[in-house]
Order: structure tokens, then sequence, then C-alpha cells
């Protein structure tokens, strides 16, 4: 059996940043293996050394420095009496690849050494978090894919799988050869200090260079999207925090801190817009993939297509597969429900239930009526179907977008980036262009009345499913648009013990606040994924946000850069929450809270009064 491991070396968060030529910078700055890599070779090795017919090679491409990512990969298997092998795709050529031509190179690589029978990939890399190189280098090696693998059962050439989904679990089987990626939580991370890193012998590692792996076009010269304009999300927080203060006085003054920033204001959602519905002009399509079970994100996608259809004199075509990915009950989305959104034409993809057979039916289609963009769900099936669409047609892929342009007649998709510090704003050169969108940040449009409804046209693509990846279970644990659209999270840490939960409840009541978590509380099963905030969970922007028991680390706080007010509460003096927080109170959070709800109760009427 043969394994092949895909890692990336990025910087360490709190160090991303872009040049002015709008690329990462990488001088200077200390690298790492990304997270999620760090389970890929951590599972390849332990899979290999149960199994005495296995060999184990791991990839990346990068500068030379990358070689110190698979020294450290070549290490963790040495200590575990697990050979590995490493191929560093090196060459001045790859600069400025985007995710499709880093899976182009990757997977040319993969077939002149190939075949191998497992590909192992991280779920998504820090620095970028659109996951689309995984499915981008599976649909270019025409495998199967399972992507946020957190249970991996591995039976002769049959695998079980257990897939930890945005909001939901999964359990599916495949046959090999196929290719997954892996979720934080699949097994403990590979991490070797650098001491033990330098005595990997060098013929471990072989060098790849553009030449060697063909003609290309590689790198920035193959690349469907670029980076243009950026904008600083730069955040300036108050950071009042006096520990040596009595602890009643801490919380009124931390009060009046967040109250200042307005955190306590009325802080629902403002009132939903009206519709913009599409001229139905000539002017080009624009298509949205309606994910069955997801309405609200469908109703955001739409009101962001009428928009951008209104910007070209275009029209609007809803892609509707059958029941993929749902697993709770809510509005159908049938003609009636889409035009009550502004729809103007409907493609049914009849037989499309796996996301490989809906990006098939996808790619048919595109390549035939050429729409000027497409809009995907960013979810796990979003992601997966747009980088496989991406990838069949050669097209652009903007990931997780927030917000669109219309430049010139071109879509112009902006997206976070490095941890939230930067939105910068993704451009793409193909005649389609498509976009994964963020759950819970763009606008839910109102519906239009019945008088203005016009019923869409009709139309129905057979699909023959490839039958590659079998569904034997699916549930739904929890709502990824809850923490998206919430005014007010609390989120908790490990410094709160899961049976203490109830308590907060009369906060959340006041604040009409939802409740969030660290990884360090879903790792521990005491919440759903979905719930988790920071690098490697959700990102989001409430009015208020109240962290109680966490020490406030970057990779947490990361997720709240957005937040208009920040209130920490733990007893660590020197945590790092301090620096993160706009108000700060030092002391057990259980004796903080009667006196916090009592400040709180005092102090709102006053700041939401006319």
């Amino acid at each position: 059996m043969r394994i092949a491991v895909l890692i990336k070396q990025v910087p360490a968060i709190e160090e991303m940043a872009l040049g002015p030529d709008g690329r990462l910078i990488r001088s200077g700055t200390e690298l790492e293996m990304s997270a999620y890599c760090r389970r890929a070779v951590s599972k390849a090795v332990e899979l290999a050394s149960q199994r005495s017919d296995c060999s184990v090679t791991v990839y990346t491409l990068g500068p030379p420095s990358a070689e110190e990512a698979l020294r450290e990969a070549v290490a963790w298997g040495l200590d575990r009496d697990v050979e590995i092998d490493a191929v560093l795709i090196t060459d001045p050529a790859f600069a400025g690849s985007d995710t499709l031509a880093t899976a182009r190179a990757v997977a040319a690589a993969l077939t002149q050494d190939g075949p191998f029978d497992l590909v192992l990939c991280g779920k998504n890399s820090v620095d970028a978090d659109t996951g689309q190189v995984p499915p981008q280098i599976a649909e270019l090696l025409d495998l199967p894919f399972a992507t946020a693998v957190k249970e991996l059962r591995l039976d002769g050439e049959h695998l079980s799988l257990g897939c930890e989904l945005d909001d939901q679990w999964l359990d599916c089987e495949i046959t090999l050869p196929a290719v997954l990626s892996c979720a934080e939580r699949l097994c403990e991370p590979s991490k070797v200090p650098p001491p033990y890193r330098a005595l990997v012998p060098a013929e471990r590692i072989r060098f790849l260079d553009a030449e060697t792996l063909g003609p290309g076009p590689w790198g920035q010269a193959g690349s469907p999207t670029w980076v243009g304009k950026t904008r600083s999300l730069a955040v300036d927080r108050e950071r009042y925090v006096e520990s040596d203060l009595a602890l009643a006085e801490q919380v009124r003054r931390a009060v009046r801190v967040i109250a200042k920033k307005g955190g306590f204001e009325n802080s629902k959602k403002p009132t939903e817009p009206k519709l913009v519905t599409s001229p139905g002009g000539p002017g080009g399509v624009v298509a949205v993939l309606a994910e069955p079970g997801r309405d609200k994100l469908l109703r955001e996608l739409l009101g962001a297509a009428g928009l951008l259809a209104g910007e070209i004199n275009g029209s609007t075509t809803v892609l509707l597969p059958g029941s993929m990915g749902s697993s709770s009950p809510g509005p159908a989305i049938d003609a009636e429900f889409l035009a009550t959104y502004g729809a103007d034409h409907i493609v049914h993809l009849a037989g499309a239930v796996i996301e490989e057979d809906v990006a098939a039916a996808m790619s048919v289609w595109a390549a035939d009526s050429l729409p000027w963009a497409i809009l995907l769900p960013g979810t796990s099936a979003g992601r997966e179907i747009a980088s496989r669409v991406a990838a069949d047609l050669g097209a652009g892929l903007a990931g997780d977008a927030v917000e669109f342009d219309v430049e010139d007649g071109r879509l112009v998709a902006w997206k976070s980036a490095f941890g939230g510090q930067l939105i910068v704003a993704v451009h793409t050169s193909t005649v389609v262009q498509l976009a994964t969108v963020r759950a819970g940040v763009l606008p839910t449009p109102e519906a239009l009345e019945p008088g203005r409804r016009k019923m869409p046209t009709e139309e129905h693509i057979e699909v023959s499913p490839r039958g590659r990846v079998r569904v034997t279970a699916r549930r739904r644990d929890d709502d990824i648009d809850i923490l998206a659209d919430a005014s007010a999270v609390i989120a908790v840490g490990q410094g709160v013990d899961p049976t203490d939960y109830p308590k907060l409840d009369p906060l959340a009541e006041l604040l009409d606040a939802e409740l969030g978590c660290t990884r360090k509380v879903t790792d521990n099963g005491w919440m759903p994924h979905a719930r988790q905030i920071g690098i490697t969970g959700r990102s989001i922007s409430p009015r208020l946000f109240v962290m109680i028991g966490a020490s406030g680390k970057f990779n947490h706080t990361v997720g709240v850069r957005g937040a208009l007010s920040v209130l920490a509460i733990t007893n660590d003096p020197n945590a790092p929450a301090w620096e993160q927080a706009d108000a700060g109170i030092v002391g057990d959070w259980q004796e903080a809270l009667p006196l916090l709800l009592a400040e709180i109760a005092r102090i709102v009427p006053d700041e939401q009064s006319p």
C-alpha cells in the first residue's frame, strides 16, 4: 500500500502579513507546518506502522525553506520506526500559484511518482482556510474524496469514515484509491523539535522542479485568480483591566467600558433588506447552487445573485440537486420557494446527491451555458463542489467571499485573509467565475410580495451517480447560522465546567446571546464543532463577545476580530486575553457573574433609551 501525504508550510498565525504585491510575506517570519497537515502526517505514520507493506511519501510545494516542514514529517516517522520519503516541489516558476495552480503541480508530481492508494491532506491551511486544494487534487486525479475525516478505519482496500462537517456528522464508505482531508481531531498532531529534524538524512528528501513536471503553465501564469486591493482590518481594543481592584469595582468599570463602545445597545441584526431582483436581461447568468437544508444561506446567495445580475443586466439561475446533505426539515426548495426570492430559472440536477456527482453535472452545464458567475455556499459540500468544478473547467475560484463588487463587467470577490487581519479582493481571468460564500455574512433579503413574483422557467439534467462515495448515515447536531447571526456571543473555555453551562443562562437571556466555545471545549466533546470560534473554527462579528474561562490565545480570539466589543473574564492576571479584549475582569467567573448581571441590568436601560 502506498500513501502520499500533502503538507503546507505557513507562517505562524500571529505573524501572517501581506507584502505590497499582495503575496504572503515569508522572509523573516517564523514558519511551521499547517495544523491540519500535522494530523495527515500522524495518521499516515499510524497506518504504516500497522502494515508491513505500506510506504509513505510526503509532498509539499513551496520555496526552499519548506524543506524544514518535510524534515519534521520524516522525523516524526523515524521516531516511530516508519521510514518516510519526502519530496519538495520547488522552483521560482511556481511563485504566485493560486489554489488551482498549486493543485495542478502537486497532482502532476503524484501522477509522475504514483499511483498511490491513499492521499492524505489537511482539511485546509490556516493562512487561507478555503479547503480548495484537496478536492481540486481529487478532481485532477479522478479520485473520490471525503473531507474533515475525524474517524478512519481501513480494512484492506475498504475505508469506513466519520466526517465532522460544519454542523453535522456524516458516516461514509469509500474503496481505495481515494483522497481524504483530515480534521483537527483525527489523531494527535505530528510535532518534532528542530534539533531532531536536523538528524533527518539528506537522502530522504528529493527535489522536483518545473521542468521535471512538464510544460505547465505553472505559478502565476497558470493561476486563474489573483489578489488585487487589500483593506486592513486592524482592531483597536481598549485593553482595560485593573486586577488590583475589588471584583465588584472591576465589574462596574468593565461594564461601562463595553457600554461606551455600544456593546449593550439594541443589538438585533438590521432589518432584512428588500430583495433586488434581477432584470432578467441578456447580460449574463449569475447561478446559485442550492444546498438542501440550508434555506437561509440560499436566500443570502439569491439576494447577492439578484444584485449582481442587476449590475450586468443579467438573470439568475438556481442549480438544484437532490437531497444532498439534507438531514433536517425545512422549507421545500421548489419553484414556488425560489420564485419568492427572485429566481429566473431553475436547473434540476436529478439524481445528484453526492458532491462529486453534483460537481460533474454542474461542470457539464457550465461548459455549455457559460454563466457569468456561480455562487456556492461556503460549506463543506459547497467547497468540494466549487473546487471540483473549478478544476474541471480550469476556472477561477474565490473562496469564502464576504462581499462582492463588479468592476469593468467582472466579478470581484472580497474575502477575509490571514487570520482576519485583512480583507482582500480576488479577481478571476476565466469566462466562468466561481465563488463560495461564508454563511451569515451577506444580508438575507425579504420575500417578494405575491404580486411581484414571477415563476421561474425550469429544465432537468439527468445525472448518473458514480457510486464511489456511499453515505451510510448523516445527522445534524447544530446550525452554522446560529453564531453567524447572533448579535451577542458568550464563549466558554476549559475554565468553565460543562455542568455549569446552565449557570450562564441568565446572562445569555439578558444579552440575547448564543453560546460558543474554544477548541479545547470541542476537543472534549462538550459542544459541537459548529460552536468553535477561532482559526480552525468559526469567524464571527457580533456586537458583543464575552469570553469566560478562556485564556484568550490568538488562535481563539482571531475568530472575533470583527466583534464591536470584547469582554473577558478569567482568573489569570497574565492571560493573553487582556491584549485582545476591550475590558477584562480578573477573578472567578462564578463570583463575577451575579455582579455582572446586576450591573448590566442597571446600565442597559440607560444605554438603550432614546
